[in-house]
């Protein structure tokens, strides 16, 4: 959801330095994620994963103000009875859920997203992940931590059947 807000931002032309302008747009953003994003009901899931947006969502996620937006979009769709992927869902938008906290080395998540985007350049999305996860544990407003009571799984080496699986059996399923 933050990605697809940066999305819209860089598509509107949003200064992305002002935090007043982020938050309304996050406000009034109409986001439905799924199989497939849609974003005020357009279709942006190809976009989510590009360069620009990667560059910029910490930027964005860490504003107050479109925190506060999406947390209430997230809660709204949890209602629904949803799993929810985030780097706050299981400490601040849904503290009581049961959860799950995926864990993976730097270059295990390099490999898995140069894989996913088609990127050449390993180390060049090792190092953007190695900043975003600066940017997302030292911010302000709801940063990135294993919450508490999380069950923490590592998946590294393992292809999403084995992630499954390792997940059901640390939830004793």
């Amino acid at each position: 959801m933050y990605r697809a807000v940066t999305g819209l931002a860089l598509a509107q032309g949003v200064p992305l330095d002002d935090d007043k302008a982020l938050a309304r747009l996050a406000e009034r953003a109409r986001i439905d994620p799924g199989d497939r994003v849609l974003a005020n009901d357009a279709d942006v899931t190809d976009g989510l994963w590009s360069v620009e947006v990667e560059r910029n969502v910490s930027r964005v996620s860490a504003v107050p103000g479109v925190r506060r937006a999406l947390v209430a979009q997230q809660r709204r769709l949890a209602e629904r009875g949803v799993v929810m992927v985030g780097r706050d869902i299981g400490s601040v938008v849904l503290p009581g859920a049961a959860k799950v906290y995926l864990d993976a080395s730097v270059g295990e998540r390099a490999r898995r997203r140069a894989a996913e985007t088609g990127m050449p350049d390993e180390e060049q999305v090792r190092a953007e992940l190695e900043r975003r996860d600066r940017l997302d544990s030292e911010r302000g407003d709801s940063p990135l931590r294993v919450p508490d009571g999380a069950v923490i799984v590592d998946t590294d080496g393992l292809d999403i059947d084995g992630v499954v699986a390792a997940v059901l059996e640390a939830l004793g399923r």
